[in-house]
């Protein structure tokens, strides 16, 4: 699978497997010759299968893009304005826990700017897996969108509206129920309707609330993502939370039977799916040039513990161009037990890369960023 130029993508693959303990991994690439797609090691550690084109995949907080998406796309039709304060279309969901549902817009949700907690590290959830016994007795609990609107402000605030960028999956919860109840339809319908059909994007769908299966061929997930033994999840921060993960070297754990409804969006894809969503929402084709730009107006993420080198948008992210030489990259990625995806494109739609982990790689975006530098010529980071 090499040649044609991305001989060295494919040795990044192969290092990733043999350096980074990863059991599997693919990138598929779109650019002027074509498209290629690479892959080393396996799909599953039992039966050794290889990883193969059009695996289903869950794409994690790549769910994020969607919403946006089709917030923009109600938007666009004059069903909403992202200027809107959310108590204009959830009265008083946000009027608990020191948050203030009259300042706080759909644009702060959407680019992770309204002072919500990081609601991903909440105790409420994370506990239930925090260790491998409680994995498994938790992996098949679900999350209604109540029971996540409720973990939404279950700590108070880390800042104002508008102040600062924080990583807090809750604005998306709060999206997702904006979205149904100014169309009166689900979520998964309005998704279907404004970004899959309208893309063309015929192996992608949002998981039902108890689903934990898929649509067709996919990967086997692995998992060392635990805290070590009396680590209280209460203590767990963006800052710290590396140094309380169990330590390295124990088998992983297989992790492919899992209910994610409290994952935003909860969206299944392939890596030929995602380079057509990434090249459509970063190029401009997908929604009118109003929504275009003010999903591509970024905050930094500078000192918060989050993905380096990036500006975010509203639901996506750009590679700073101090970081790539001046060229704009944009993207989505996720990553949470057994799995990493990321997509990254030039607007232009010229080259994109997607790849995907059967676990969430030590470093995974140490990962990503050393798959753009092969790919994409750049040198993030000089």
């Amino acid at each position: 699978m090499t040649g044609n130029g991305h001989d060295k993508t494919q040795q990044l693959l192969e290092w990733a497997v043999a350096e980074l303990e990863i059991p599997g991994i693919v990138a598929e690439v779109k650019d002027a010759d074509g498209t290629w797609f690479g892959t080393a090691g396996v799909a599953d550690l039992t039966t050794r299968a290889r990883r193969e084109p059009g695996e289903y995949l869950p794409i994690g907080s790549g769910g994020k893009a969607f919403t946006t998406a089709t917030i923009l796309t109600l938007e666009a039709e004059g069903r909403l304005d992202i200027e809107d304060p959310v108590n204009k279309w959830l009265p008083g969901v946000l009027n608990a826990g020191g948050y203030d549902g009259d300042r706080i817009t759909i644009r702060h949700l959407l680019s992770n700017t309204a002072g919500l907690f990081a609601t991903g590290l909440a105790p409420e959830l994370v506990s239930g897996y925090a260790s491998r016994s409680r994995f498994a007795e938790h992996r098949f609990d679900v999350w209604t969108l109540e029971d996540l609107l409720k973990l939404t402000v279950s700590q108070p605030p880390v800042g104002q509206p508008g102040e600062r960028f924080v990583y807090a999956n809750g604005g998306f919860y709060l999206a997702h129920a904006i979205i149904e109840k100014v169309t009166g339809n689900t979520y998964a319908s309005e998704v279907e309707r404004t970004v899959i059909e309208p893309l063309g994007l015929t192996a992608t769908y949002v998981r039902p609330e108890g689903d934990t299966g898929y649509r067709g061929p996919h990967p086997s997930a692995y998992s060392t993502q635990f805290y070590k033994d009396g680590v209280d999840p209460a203590d767990v921060t963006p800052e710290n939370w590396e140094s309380m993960m169990e330590e390295p070297g124990l088998q992983p754990l297989d992790v492919t039977e899992f209910n994610t409804s409290w994952m935003p969006g909860n969206l299944v894809s392939t890596t030929s799916d995602m380079i057509r969503f990434i090249n459509a929402v970063a190029g401009g084709g997908l929604l009118p040039p109003a929504q275009h730009r003010k999903m591509w107006t970024t905050v930094s993420t500078e000192g918060v513990g989050w993905l380096p080198h990036t500006r975010y948008g509203l639901g996506l992210f750009e590679l700073d161009k101090a970081a790539t030489g001046g060229r704009t990259v944009r993207g989505a990625a996720g990553s949470y037990w057994g799995h990493m995806f990321c997509v990254l494109g030039t607007p232009d739609g010229e080259h994109t890369i997607a790849f995907h982990t059967n676990t969430e790689a030590e470093s995974s975006f140490g990962l990503l960023f050393k798959l753009a530098e092969a790919e994409l010529g750049i040198t993030i980071g000089a």
